[in-house]
């Protein structure tokens, strides 16, 4: 029994170990951008992820970018930066100002609207312009929809969903 213990406190030291390697990577990164926020580090276990919080402060444009385009260029640095010190493959996720629940938020309001023009039109509605990310909350948010179906259709950056009544 005692020997169980001790695993377990080990595993708790090595996931400490990892969130201390991520708030270290995200502080370097931050203090070459002349960001002044402070992250919190938490581990997703839902998502197999690390959480990057980052609370308001006058850099949230600047972290968010158009579209959020800098946040997923962040995520994806810190990833690589991730892997390169630790040898370790970890899907790290950034949310500034709860930027993610806003967004999940927009998108789901525009897939039931898009899914109501679908149906009060009798006619396919198509959505341009999404990421991968942005078509799959779509995809999610109407998959419990009995009158639509959601497809993606086309390739590379000319992929875009497509919201069609189901007859």
């Amino acid at each position: 029994m005692t020997k169980k213990v001790k695993i377990e406190k080990k595993e708790v030291k090595n996931k400490n170990k990892e969130t201390d390697v991520i708030e270290k990577i995200v502080e370097d990164l931050f203090e070459l951008l002349g960001v002044k926020s402070k992250p919190e580090i938490s581990e997703d276990v839902k998502n197999d992820a690390y959480m990057v919080n980052v609370q308001e402060g006058e850099e949230t444009g600047l972290l968010i970018g158009a579209r959020g385009r800098t946040l997923q260029s962040l995520q994806t640095i810190l990833g690589l930066i991730y892997r390169q010190r630790t040898d370790n493959w970890k899907r790290i996720i950034v949310n500034v100002s709860d930027y993610r629940q806003k967004e999940e938020e927009r998108l789901s309001q525009l897939a039931r609207q898009s899914a109501e023009r679908a149906l009060s039109s009798g006619e396919p509605q198509y959505l341009y312009n999404l990421t991968p990310t942005q078509r799959r909350i779509v995809h999610l948010t109407l998959s419990e929809e009995k009158n639509v179906s959601t497809a993606s259709q086309g390739e590379g950056s000319s992929r875009y969903l497509v919201v069609t009544p189901k007859k």
